[in-house]
């Protein structure tokens, strides 16, 4: 009855965004655009962060994830660079009740050749968002949102808040930054901040990382390649879950000045995945193996009880279904060079 009762609460929690003043940051990305379509779903005003130029006083921009339905209904696109100085004065501006901070250069391997862009987008960029939530009167959330990546490889199994941080990668070090910042300005100015720690997520829309990369090939026929062993594994959350992660952390009084891990609860080796995808595809392609990656994370495996104890989350598509899902969704969207 316990447990039930938390689920109910976690679903109420959800009914009270209708009418609330939301800026997404990353809103064109995999995740943010997930997210801006529920919001909008569940009648929220809904502003957006998204990346683009002014000139000569008309707003340039090209989006490529945010559906055209979901573009009609957004009130206000805000346009421009996360990592500049002058996002500052648009987020201040924009004055939203809810900033759900998504902005980030996420591809991890981008960060070997790019270590100070990447820093620059992910710390420099969640540092604007908080200066500027300073300056807005009626702020009431802001969801800083961080990567399961900063833990590096698993120290022991599940893996919760408290593992030790230890980034193997220059994408993991500007995550983990950006992440104490976000804790030291709801410590040190009583900002009403929450920090999601996100294992890996995927889903329609998603255009890089290892389950997209392996279904397109899988579509193709072509072979699956398997970077080393292939025994690292992660813990794989389907995209619907992990937006209503972000729904709790944005408006749930539980989530203020915590960091919450959000997973499956449940690892898969990248042998696995490409098993699985080729499986559900029944596609004809080769499980090849190529080099290791450099700074691979050889394990990463969510301990989400704090989420659930706090919030009443669970992950509730398992892997064999979400993958069935993108699947389809893959097949259904036609065009596979869209897909990386």
């Amino acid at each position: 009855m316990k447990n039930q009762n938390k689920k109910n609460n976690s679903l109420e929690y959800r009914k009270q965004w209708a009418n609330k003043k939301v800026l997404v940051t990353g809103a064109d990305g995999f995740m943010g655009s997930h997210l801006t379509e529920r919001l909008i779903e569940l009648g929220a005003d809904v502003s957006v962060f998204v990346r683009g130029t002014s000139i000569n006083g008309t707003t340039q921009y090209t989006l490529k994830k945010i559906p055209p339905k979901v573009k009609n209904k957004i009130k206000n696109f805000i346009c421009g660079d996360i990592s500049c100085h002058d996002s500052i004065d648009l987020i201040r501006k924009n004055s939203p009740q809810i900033i759900l901070h998504l902005a980030a250069n996420a591809y991890v391997p981008f960060s070997f050749q790019h270590p100070v862009e990447v820093m620059n987008t992910n710390l420099i960029g969640t540092l604007n968002v908080l200066e500027a939530s300073k300056q807005v009167p009626d702020i009431e959330r802001i969801v800083c949102t961080s990567s399961s990546e900063i833990y590096g490889t698993a120290q022991y199994v599940p893996m919760d808040e408290g593992h030790p941080l230890n980034p193997s990668s220059p994408y993991a070090a500007s995550k983990l930054a950006a992440d104490r910042y976000s804790y030291s300005y709801w410590n040190t100015y009583g900002l009403p901040i929450a920090v999601i720690r996100p294992f890996n997520t995927y889903g329609p829309r998603h255009v890089y990382d290892v389950i997209p990369f392996f279904i397109k090939l899988a579509l193709l026929g072509e072979p699956l390649t398997v970077h080393g062993t292939g025994e690292q594994s992660r813990d794989f959350t389907y995209v619907d879950d992990m937006v209503d992660a972000f729904l709790l952390m944005g408006i749930h009084p539980n989530a203020v000045g915590n960091v919450i891990n959000y997973g499956s609860g449940k690892d898969y080796s990248i042998k696995k995945i490409a098993e699985l995808i080729k499986e559900i595809s029944n596609s004809p392609s080769q499980i090849v193996f190529g080099e290791r990656r450099i700074s691979e994370v050889e394990r990463l495996f969510c301990n989400s009880s704090k989420a659930k104890e706090l919030l009443g989350w669970e992950a509730k598509i398992d892997i064999e279904e979400g993958l069935k899902r993108n699947i389809a969704w893959c097949r259904q969207n036609g065009n596979l060079d869209n897909l990386i």
